[in-house]
């Protein structure tokens, strides 16, 4: 049984200053681990907590109070929400002994803002606590664990919510500034174009105010940046206002026109989706403060994990600065700069699965950003769902109790309190790094878009909304009565906004856009015109002896027995003598080099550090006390660039969303997510189609994203045999016809690789090009240890480069020339000896599958003038795999008359057997097959 603490002991405890760490580790340390900073509080004196004791009864009802007072607040606009009657029953002071009449002392049992003693009455009590926790304010402290937090939260809120909390008039006026201007600009859009869907903000116009008080806390706390992931509502509100988007690009996009130049190549995308970024100043404040609104897709939420991994990348990238600087720390804590707004739908927040999981990177030492901040715009419906259909639980924020996140829910109607209830929520932050919740709780004047009717479903919801004033007009109202504004002032505010906005409507008819893209750390970009597949990515073979030796370097670590024999050893001798080189250590060399030329390499997944498969060992552990270190991070002692190996949770969907994020931010920052198996990437499968593969068609925002993906056929059964390479090939753009003039500028490249060498440059050529674009690679699962599975030093030496395709010697005797990709050319090496045909049978190897290689397919058929038979050969079923991709544009390539055969698997509605023994037969029809 644990000893009891004393009480002084337990104060020593809790007051402990929480330790620091520098952004650069020490040799036994991990670059980019960062730990949350723990946050402490003195403890109550002996006074206090002799007076806690004897009015113990009179704890018990401020504590349930502080709990359950959240559940009076007048919290719904609509007044539809009644309070909770057990609430009511368990907040009732005679429950717990007191009765009207008596005083106690509150020192160290409610917060007054004063010290020392305090004698109040039973009735003041209750109204203060009452008017802190049960107005139109409620507050969810009471679950988190810390007792430090919980503390902090309580006095900030009682400080702040019991007293009286007077707005000075220029405050209130700027709140109603926001609030008409956004009325104004909603009804403008209805008036002017009565037919498009703008998802406006009537009925939550106070989340202008929440975004306000964001921008001006963040000034005052020389936060330089704010990154926000946001939805479609109230979004065009918020561009053309708060973030000075043009208004006549707005309304130019609405008419129909692209939103890029004449010659710049992209798809677009709707109107819901448009980003900006701005940099705004606020009086008082410590710097501006740089607003970058990202593209989202229609896909609720998923914007999410993406908006916490760009933020994490430009927390990272001051702090590099800092450290690089002779007149800044290099201490700063990840958060200090940088902040993380999400905004989300009150059905979404509690349905879409890809919010549990953004939460739960928020605490993780390589993806927290420092804390969020989430601000639930609570429609109180999500499209026709309404709240008891939406969630199973109270609030639409109970989600965010798996983080222990803070939540303040606060009534829209009430504009001042709004902003308090966001200077708690940024103060908390601020002081915790830890996420937490504003659920502003309004309601939707229209229907889920404008040309939606919304009483067909919720006839009494709606009968309510439509008989009350806006949010505007009663705020406007309120201050006109206190003698802030005048209706002329109110009247002179609206007019000429509605003027405005007309002037940028006709503007609209001349604008001509402009391409938001490839500036500050992207300038040295381009956007590409056509693919570049080859170029010179070989490195001298002196750096790359030094980074192989570097690479095993245990630098004090004592590793396992194991790696040292198996590893270790291994590595050296094969570096010394150049040959031999396996996957893992030419994957090193391509990591080691990039880092020697300023490049950041960032690796993240499941079990990354290690390797699915026990290859990688990028990082090395103790057997003692595990203390770790990564190699690579200490070729020589003044490399510029950082390895992170960020060992994920078991998220595939917010991870890679995370990834996409974290590369959108800098283009010299190679980022890796690998999957544990190839076809696990299909959690994620949101995030390729809107992200990955479609960002810069859609956005021009380019991203150097590489997707490892272990595939092969090994009898692993239906879902660890393969990545669905089909399906990224069918989201590729590269050309169907041969003929076609224009050159082949695919979205993103597809490669399944055969060879360590060809793994080193296709990783390598993902940061020599001037423009980025994302990499799928189809990764090796068997191959990692192959016997022939190895290259040379030499093939990764100054003039090499990546080969589309590799292929057998030229010969006049090649009868049969066979297509295949990945591991299975090892297979048919073997059978072909094994059969005799070396010089009637050839191979020819697609190493990048899209953008589809047409001039090195054509140069090497031309190799074999004599061959009369053309198959395809490949381990997955005839409707999966690489098949129903090369097909079409292989045949235009063969001499006249020739057909392309096929051999493989018959089509199957899974990726393969679980049956060993069907899958040995069916694995040995596919060899066969391509003899037959």
């Amino acid at each position: 049984m644990l000893p009891l603490l004393r009480s002084r002991q337990l104060r020593t405890v809790l007051a402990r200053p929480a330790a620091t760490r520098p952004y650069h580790y020490t040799s036994n340390q991990v670059y980019g681990y960062r730990e949350p900073v723990a946050r402490s509080l003195p403890d109550y004196t002996e006074e206090q907590l002799s007076n806690r004791a004897q009015a113990s009864n009179l704890l018990r009802f401020v504590t349930y109070y502080r709990s359950l007072g959240h559940r009076l607040a007048a919290l719904d606009p609509l007044s539809l929400t009644p309070a909770d009657p057990s609430a009511l029953y368990q907040l009732d002071p005679k429950r717990y002994g007191l009765s009207e009449g008596q005083t106690f002392d509150v020192d160290g049992i409610l917060n007054t803002g004063s010290s020392g003693p305090q004698r109040m009455g039973l009735d003041e009590i209750v109204a203060r606590l009452n008017k802190t926790y049960a107005g139109s304010v409620g507050f969810e402290f009471a679950h988190l664990p810390n007792v430090a937090e919980r503390r902090w939260c309580n006095e900030l809120v009682e400080k702040t919510m019991a007293t009286e909390r007077g707005t000075d008039s220029d405050a209130k006026k700027r709140m109603m500034y926001l609030l008409s201007r956004s009325e104004v600009f909603d009804h403008f859009m209805a008036k002017r174009f009565p037919q498009v869907k703008r998802y406006g903000l009537e009925g939550a116009e106070s989340m202008m105010i929440v975004m306000d008080e964001l921008f001006k806390a963040s000034s005052g706390a020389n936060v330089r940046d704010v990154v926000i992931g946001m939805p479609h509502r109230g979004r065009l509100n918020l561009l053309t206002d708060l973030l000075k988007y043009n208004p006549a690009s707005l309304f130019n996009k609405i008419k129909g026109n692209s939103e890029f130049p004449e010659d710049v190549p992209g798809a677009g995308d709707v109107l819901s989706h448009v980003s900006q970024s701005v940099d705004l100043e606020y009086p008082g404040g410590q710097s501006p403060v740089h607003v970058s609104l990202l593209h989202n897709p229609s896909h609720l939420e998923a914007i999410n994990p993406v908006a916490a991994g760009k933020a994490r990348a430009k927390q990272f990238d001051l702090l590099e600065k800092m450290t690089q600087s002779s007149t800044s720390s290099p201490e700063c804590d990840i958060g200090d700069r940088v902040l993380c707004v999400q905004l989300h739908g009150d059905s979404a927040f509690a349905g879409q699965g890809v919010v549990m999981e953004t939460l739960a990177l928020s605490n993780l030492p390589h993806y927290t950003c420092g804390g969020s901040i989430h601000v639930i715009v609570n429609n109180q419906i999500g499209y026709t769902t309404q709240s008891f259909n939406a969630r199973s639980t109270i609030y639409s924020s109970d989600v965010g109790k798996i983080i222990d996140a803070p939540v303040i829910h606060v009534n829209a109607d009430f504009p001042e309190d709004v902003a308090i209830a966001t200077k708690i929520a940024f103060e908390y932050r601020n002081k915790f790094r830890k996420d937490v919740i504003i659920d502003l709780i309004a309601y939707r004047r229209m229907g889920h878009n404008e040309l939606d009717e919304p009483a067909f479903t919720q006839p009494v919801m709606y009968k309510h909304i439509r008989g009350r004033r806006s949010v505007p007009k009663l705020f406007e109202q309120k201050l006109i009565e206190e003698g802030v504004v005048s209706q002329q002032e109110i009247d002179t505010i609206r007019d000429q906004y509605s003027v405005h906005l007309d002037q940028q409507l006709e503007s609209s008819y001349t604008y001509k856009p402009e391409a938001d893209t490839l500036k500050g750390k992207w300038s040295d970009m381009v956007i590409s015109k056509a693919d570049v597949t080859k170029i010179d990515t070989g490195v001298s073979l002196d750096t790359l002896k030094q980074v192989g030796i570097a690479s095993v370097a245990s630098h004090g670590v004592t590793p396992h027995s194991r790696l040292a024999k198996f590893h270790i050893t291994p590595r050296l001798n094969k570096l010394e003598s150049g040959t031999g080189l396996d996957w893992a250590t030419c994957e090193a060399l391509a990591f080691g080099s990039l880092l020697l030329e300023n490049k950041h390499v960032r690796i993240s997944g499941q079990d990354v550090g290690r390797g699915t498969f026990s290859q990688r060992h990028a990082m090395l552990v103790d057997q003692s006390d595990e203390h770790t270190v990564i190699p690579l991070n200490h070729i020589t002692p003044t490399q510029p660039g950082k390895l992170e190996i960020a060992n994920s949770n078991l998220s595939e969907f917010a991870v890679l969303g995370f990834e996409v994020g974290v590369s959108w931010e800098n283009p010299n920052r190679l980022c890796i997510w690998e999957a544990q198996f190839g076809d696990f990437f299909n959690g994620a499968q949101i995030i390729i189609d809107t992200f990955v593969s479609s960002s810069e068609s859609k956005w021009l925002r380019q991203t150097g994203l590489v997707m490892l993906l272990p595939h092969g056929y090994d009898g692993a059964g239906p879902e660890h045999s393969s990545c669905k390479i089909e399906r990224f090939l069918q989201l590729t753009d590269s050309k169907f016809e041969y003929d076609d003039p224009t050159p082949d500028n695919c979205n993103m490249h597809v490669a399944y690789p055969t060879t360590p060498a060809q793994m080193f440059h296709l990783l390598r050529r993902q940061m020599v090009r001037d423009y980025r674009r994302p990499l799928i690679i189809a990764g090796p699962k068997t191959l990692l240890r192959h016997p022939s599975v190895v290259s040379n030093l030499s093939e990764m030496g100054p003039g090499t480069s990546f080969q589309p395709v590799l292929s057998d010697a030229p010969s006049d005797s090649a009868k049969r020339v066979v297509f295949l990709s990945g591991k299975l050319y090892y297979d048919l090496v073997k059978e072909r000896e094994a059969k005799g045909v070396v010089d009637s049978v050839v191979f020819v190897r697609l190493e990048e599958i899209a953008p589809f290689p047409w001039e090195e397919v054509k140069s090497t058929l031309a190799g074999f003038p004599n061959a009369k038979e053309f198959v395809w050969v490949q381990e997955e079923p005839q409707n999966q795999g690489s098949y129903t991709f090369v097909a079409p544009r292989l045949s235009q390539l063969l001499p006249e008359g020739a057909k392309l055969r096929y051999a493989g698997r018959k089509t199957l509605a899974v990726p393969a057997t679980g049956i060993s023994a069907r899958y040995k037969a069916e694995q040995a029809a596919v060899i066969a097959g391509a003899f037959a």
